[in-house]
């Protein structure tokens, strides 16, 4: 199993009009070169909702439909996947008012279950996962500063790499 954490800090917003805006897994497609797509089946203002993801992963897509619960109060959104090309893949996204700014946590544990791949695709799949989150949140909001090791080149280098 591997294990994916990112965290940013979002400066000058508010925790609830951050979250809000992450929650809108719609959006990707756009902030993200790794998103080829995705589709809300239900999202906010629902609690529960559901996404279908397609990203680019090695020669092809890394496919998933994946469980969506948002909490507002807590501000967290839980992720798991219902189906697709992980044998597990599961997580959460947490947003934290610190002072004027707001932290952004992302880990997700995630599996596909081919143990003889494991050194190869575990270590791509991490790169794209911490990529994409880092590109949507830096694109949501100009003033993010990445606090994880993660290294964002031009749309077309994520894609080449």
């Amino acid at each position: 199993m591997r294990h994916v954490e990112l965290d940013a800090v979002v400066l000058d917003q508010d925790a609830p009009t951050v979250y809000a805006s992450v929650a809108h897994f719609e959006r990707f497609p756009e902030l993200a070169p790794h998103v080829e797509a995705t589709t809300v089946h239900a999202g906010p203002p629902e609690t529960h909702g559901s996404s279908s993801w397609e990203l680019h992963f090695r020669s092809g897509l890394l496919r998933w439909t994946e469980s969506d619960r948002f909490d507002a109060d807590a501000l967290e959104i839980h992720i798991e996947q219902q189906d697709g090309d992980f044998d597990t893949f599961a997580g959460r996204w947490s947003f934290t008012q610190d002072g004027a700014n707001v932290a952004v946590h992302f880990e997700v544990d995630f599996d596909f279950g081919i143990p003889s791949l494991q050194g190869i695709l575990d270590p791509i799949a991490e790169r794209v996962i911490k990529e994409t989150v880092a590109w949507a949140v830096t694109g949501l909001f100009e003033r993010t500063e990445l606090r994880s090791q993660v290294e964002l080149g031009t749309p077309a280098d994520a894609l080449s790499a």
